[in-house]
């Protein structure tokens, strides 16, 4: 989970970061800019996530069952 928290950790500086500028009335072009690429580092995140949880299952050697599938499909595609 290592690379998970780390996305997540960089992501929350850059949500600080964002804070910061709206604080000090930066350029709302500049600050949506930014909101973006934070929005991409949580998305990223939680394809990260998902894409952990069926590495893990597969070296596992879970039998992965149909319900379990589409549990992750759904927190999957959730996240587009």
């Amino acid at each position: 989970m290592t690379p998970v928290v780390n996305r997540v950790k960089r992501a929350q500086g850059q949500l600080g970061g964002v804070l910061r500028m709206i604080e000090e009335g930066r350029d709302v072009e500049a600050v949506v800019h930014q909101l973006k690429a934070v929005s991409r580092a949580v998305d990223r995140a939680g394809f990260a996530l998902v894409a952990a949880e069926l590495r893990q299952s597969v070296v596992d050697g879970a039998d992965v069952g149909e319900p379990e599938l589409a549990k992750l499909e759904k927190f999957f595609l959730s996240l587009a």
